[in-house]
């Protein structure tokens, strides 16, 4: 039989409700910070579990958050929920992850699932620039997006800085003496591929270069589209020496272009991609790219559902944005100078 509050407040000899309100991370403060070192340590020694269900039946609460993921075969996403989960764990919460391979219909049927299940919020990485869903989900629950912004509805946010990231990969081909600079963009259905294609227009009129007809979107976040994309721009401007793709898989898809035209990368064209997914430093050649802090963007976004939690009936629609960094390795160098 598992241990209960009345057991380690014996064992500590002060009041279970003190107990309690020492083991729950949003009322912590309350209590003696030598007190909640003193019933965590006997927790610890009696092996004690929390009882999420008996703590629900308390708080109206189920102590679960619904975390929706477009496509847990990206290897973008592990490190984010990596992060969820352990921060949503040492507060008590459990994650219910579904994969909704992109599909709306797919997506509302998990939804709503989770819905029916009680979950106490939801975390979601799918958002579309314009997602319905969005909207009436908001109504019942509080909501953070992650990696993602949408056009439809105002939410809380957790995403890298893209302006900033864009503007590294630009700066470092333009240091290297690239001009003729040419962009992989994500589908434009998609708030990431639409945020990064908008950083790129800037960041080149900054630098005082052209973008016309040097931008091409994918339709789906795939290295094969990205081959094709990357095709059809070399083929309509030779002149390009280096590409920025809007993640790591279309910057793969864009080297396969290149060696498909029996060009070389980075001799002819370099090429930037941005995330930093895993094994990315160990492809051919290994790619220079964008590293997002995935873990942290999880972590993020689960504190600011908690403190929503905590915080019910706020009105207030923060925005998280957290810096990434460039990752030079061997796919970029300098243009190549024809005698």
């Amino acid at each position: 039989m598992s241990a209960t509050l009345k057991d380690i407040a014996k064992k500590v000899g002060i009041h279970p409700a003190t107990v309690s309100r020492a083991l729950n991370p949003r009322t912590a403060h309350l209590v003696n910070p030598a007190t909640v070192a003193k019933v965590k340590k006997a927790a610890a020694a009696l092996d004690y579990l929390p009882n999420p269900m008996a703590a629900g039946l308390r708080t109206s609460r189920s102590h679960t958050i619904g975390v929706v993921i477009p496509d847990l075969n990206n290897p973008l996403f592990p490190g984010m929920v990596r992060g969820i989960q352990d921060t949503l764990g040492r507060a008590g919460y459990t994650p219910l992850l579904v994969n909704t391979d992109n599909d709306p219909d797919i997506e509302s049927h998990l939804v709503a699932s989770l819905s029916a299940r009680r979950v106490d919020g939801f975390i979601l990485a799918t958002a579309r620039r314009d997602h319905p869903l969005l909207a009436q989900l908001s109504e019942k629950f509080p909501i953070v997006l992650i990696n993602r912004v949408s056009d439809s509805v105002q939410l809380p946010s957790v995403a890298a800085d893209e302006q900033h990231g864009i503007r590294l990969a630009i700066e470092h081909l333009y240091g290297l003496g690239h001009r003729e600079i040419a962009h992989v963009a994500g589908p434009a259905w998609s708030s990431t591929g639409h945020e990064r294609s908008q950083a790129f227009t800037r960041s080149m009129k900054d630098h005082g270069l052209v973008t016309s007809k040097r931008i091409s979107a994918v339709s789906s976040w795939s290295i094969e589209a990205a081959n094709e994309c990357a095709t059809r721009l070399i083929k309509a401007d030779p002149a390009i020496t280096a590409i920025v793709a809007a993640n790591d898989q279309l910057a793969l898809g864009s080297i396969a272009a290149i060696k498909g035209m029996k060009r070389r990368c980075p001799r002819d064209i370099s090429v930037v991609g941005y995330n930093d997914m895993p094994f990315m430093d160990i492809v051919d050649p290994p790619l220079t790219t964008v590293r997002v802090p995935q873990n942290d963007i999880g972590s993020e976004a689960a504190r600011l559902l908690l403190s929503m939690l905590v915080e019910e009936g706020s009105t207030s629609v923060k925005q998280v944005r957290l810096t990434p960094e460039l990752i030079l390795r061997s796919s970029t160098t300098h243009p190549r100078v024809e005698k």
